[in-house]
């Protein structure tokens, strides 16, 4: 699974740049959604590569946006008993590696896609250059840094 931060705003954004964000469900700044691995969604990042943050997201890191940044429908929050009662699940891991493993969606649990995430504690480096140019758009090797940092 791939976890895709929106991290630049819509001032001077092109259309069609905007469209992919829009079928992604990234409308705001510092929103997170969860994707599968398929050739479609690569497409789309690679589209949007220059306004966002992503890369690969393991079970404990979704397990905590699941538990700090999880919402039902009427923006109400997911909590463990929800699972209990709910879901085939009793924690937020068990979700989490359902979710990674594919055997789950998030979508059938009637789970909100979006995670709405703090601005980063101490700030990003910049939201010009790329995660390999001392940056933070793009591919991360390690995502987990830049979601724990926007708990």
């Amino acid at each position: 699974m791939f976890a895709i931060v929106r991290l630049r705003g819509e001032v001077n954004l092109r259309p069609d740049i905007k469209d992919t964000l829009a079928m992604l469900h990234i409308h705001r700044v510092n929103h997170c959604v969860v994707v599968k691995e398929d050739p479609h969604y690569r497409g789309m990042i690679q589209k949007v590569k220059d306004y966002v943050a992503w890369g690969e997201i393991d079970d404990d890191t979704l397990a905590m946006l699941l538990e700090r940044r999880g919402r039902l429908s009427a923006n109400r929050r997911l909590t463990e008993q929800y699972l209990k009662e709910n879901t085939p699940y009793s924690s937020f891991k068990e979700l989490a590696k359902a979710i990674n493993s594919g055997s789950a969606s998030l979508k059938d649990l009637q789970i909100k896609p979006i995670f709405r995430l703090h601005p980063a504690r101490k700030g990003l480096r910049t939201t010009k250059k790329t995660a390999q140019q001392g940056g933070d758009l793009g591919f991360h090797q390690n995502l987990a840094d830049l979601i724990k940092r926007m708990r």
